[in-house]
């Protein structure tokens, strides 16, 4: 079972001016693919191409053994999930149920995307910044590397990568901008939203 390269949800240019067809071609189809040929590399050799994904990410990431395979594994995943977490004509605010829940465990939605910033901002390096689910209460959380929260029992509904190479073409060293441009114009809050009806 060979896992993939999705295509992206919308065309190299849809994401314009927030995120140009440049680095979302250098991003999907260099660093995105890369993940997916070493991941269906190493699990070929480590008998594991059978499983699925999301179950390689959660046994490899307990296994120092494995490291090679959750980085890639992991990366593979959170990449197919950041490309849906983003749509032409995104940001605003969320409706319906997710709202509610959102302004219940957050306080508001403003408040939401205070601690969504700080966590982007705040994530020293490479890592990612996520809006999870978390037994049944709603929390920002972020992760180092590759690591993502399928990896911790948590249920992700969006993410936003906060690697250099999802911004610094178009931002360079301004990462703050480059959250703020995603909540404001990127998020897919349907996205968001059937994530966590399925949940």
């Amino acid at each position: 079972m060979t896992y993939e390269l999705p295509p992206l949800p919308y065309d190299y240019k849809a994401l314009e001016p927030y995120i140009s067809s440049g680095t979302l071609e250098f991003h999907h189809d260099k660093h995105h693919a890369a993940y997916v040929t070493n991941y269906n590399k190493l699990v070929q050799d480590a008998g594991l191409a059978e499983h699925p994904i999301e179950e390689v990410i959660k046994v490899s990431f307990k296994d120092p053994s494995k490291a090679g395979i959750f980085n890639n594994g992991a990366q593979a995943w959170n990449h197919t999930f950041y490309w849906s977490s983003m749509k032409p004509g995104g940001g605003g605010t969320p409706t319906g149920p997710l709202a509610d829940k959102i302004n219940a465990d957050f306080g508001s939605f403003d408040k939401f995307k205070e601690e969504f910033k700080a966590a982007g901002a705040t994530q020293f390096g490479s890592g990612w910044a996520w809006l999870v689910l978390d037994n049944g209460t709603l929390k920002v959380t972020k992760t180092l590397n590759a690591e993502n929260p399928i990896a911790q029992g948590q249920t992700p509904l969006l993410t936003m990568d906060v690697w250099e190479h999802a911004y610094y073409l178009d931002y360079q060293n301004k990462r703050p901008d480059y959250i703020a441009t995603f909540l404001d114009n990127l998020i897919n809050w349907e996205f968001a939203t059937a994530n966590f009806t399925a949940a």
